[in-house]
């Protein structure tokens, strides 16, 4: 069986932060890059910017870059904080996703 070397400890990816600079980052927010990701970018921050060309949610970059969420907080939140992406809060969640929310929860 081949071992995989490729894992990163989720703390060497965020510097050993757990918390993101931004404490209203919900999984629903929408994050959209407002410039195209240059060289000063590197590894998971390069793809979490790549990953928002268009209006993504916070829970799908962590998906799409394969990082748990917490680190995808921690990495957005620093991108907002250098101009490299723009986030925007829906005002409430409507009924439909809360209750498809609840309907996951309960396959649980």
């Amino acid at each position: 069986m081949e071992e995989d070397n490729s894992f990163v400890r989720p703390f060497i990816i965020t510097g050993g932060r757990v918390e993101p600079l931004r404490n209203d980052l919900r999984l629903e927010t929408l994050v959209v890059a407002v410039r195209p990701p240059g060289e000063s970018l590197t590894f998971e921050r390069k793809r979490v910017a790549a990953v928002c060309e268009s209006p993504t949610t916070v829970a799908e970059v962590a998906h799409r870059v394969g990082v748990p969420l917490g680190v995808a907080r921690v990495l957005i939140s620093d991108l907002v904080a250098a101009g490299h992406l723009a986030c925007r809060q829906p005002a409430e969640l409507p009924l439909h996703t809360l209750e498809r929310i609840r309907d996951h929860v309960r396959s649980l």
